[in-house]
This record gives structure tokens, sequence and C-alpha cells, in this order.
């Protein structure tokens, strides 16, 4: 499993105002490439967010559902993206004095990920999910300060 942790100088609700907005998903979502759709229900249990993700050419279609929505301070989700199998993704905000930490726990569910699970593949998850909460983290502190 893959686990990161950041300080976001944003109030748990407006963290969860961020990650209830599904089309915004491409701003700090590493790799993604564009937003296909987004259920209008989205986060509630059940609903899907279908994004295209890769680099450059190199591409396919995921699918994200959510699995587990406690507003404002849990989300998880699986993300299916065939053939390579599916994931768990878990965010945590937790307060902290009027800031929020989060905590994104990332473990692959089906596929061949599960057989290359270990040091390695949890290592770059690891890398790739630092970028995504640091994105996270800068548009929470912009909108919530403004520019600066």
């Amino acid at each position: 499993m893959a686990r990161n942790r950041c300080l976001i100088l944003s109030s748990p609700s407006e963290v969860w105002g961020l990650l209830s907005e599904g089309h915004r998903y491409s701003e700090w979502v590493t790799g993604t490439q564009r937003i296909l759709g987004v259920d209008p229900e989205w986060p509630d249990v059940g609903a899907r967010l279908q994004v295209r993700v890769g680099v450059g050419p190199l591409t396919f279609d995921d699918t994200c559902v959510v699995r587990v929505s406690e507003p404002p301070y849990r989300l998880e989700l699986e993300a299916k993206a065939d053939p390579f199998g599916a994931a768990r993704i878990a965010l945590k905000l937790a307060p902290w004095g009027e800031h929020t930490l989060v905590t994104l726990d990332w473990h692959p569910l089906r596929g061949p990920g599960t057989r290359m699970h270990g040091l390695p593949v949890d290592y770059i998850v690891s890398t790739r999910n630092g970028i995504m909460l640091t994105k996270l983290a800068r548009i929470a502190v912009r909108e919530h300060f403004g520019p600066m």
C-alpha cells in the first residue's frame, strides 16, 4: 500500500468541496488527460467518474466508483482501468486546527498490480500521489486565500 499525507491550509469542508467537484479532478489528479463523464450524484456511493489517463499518445479510459462517502471526512474510490485491474483509493480528511490533514491510501485490488505490489510499485505510486496532494493543496489554498 502506498500512503501519503499532506497538510492543506484550508478547512475540511473546503477540501471536501474540491473533491465533490468531479469535473475538476483533471486539475489535480496526475496523469488525467480529460474528464469523460461525471455522474450528477458525485460523490455519493455508487456514483461514477470516467476519465482518460495516460502520457502523450499512450492513453486508456478509467472509471472511478465511489465506494464510501462520509462528507466532509472520508471518500473511498475504486479505480478500474481494464485490462490493468483495479485499485482502492481512500482519502481521509482530518481537522488539524483550522486546516486539514489529508491521508491518501492506495492499494491494488485486482489485476497485475496485485502481483507487482511492493516497494518499487509503491514508491512510484507514492511519488505520483504526493504530486497529486500537492496540486490539491495549491488549489485549495488559492481558493481559500485568493491569488497571491
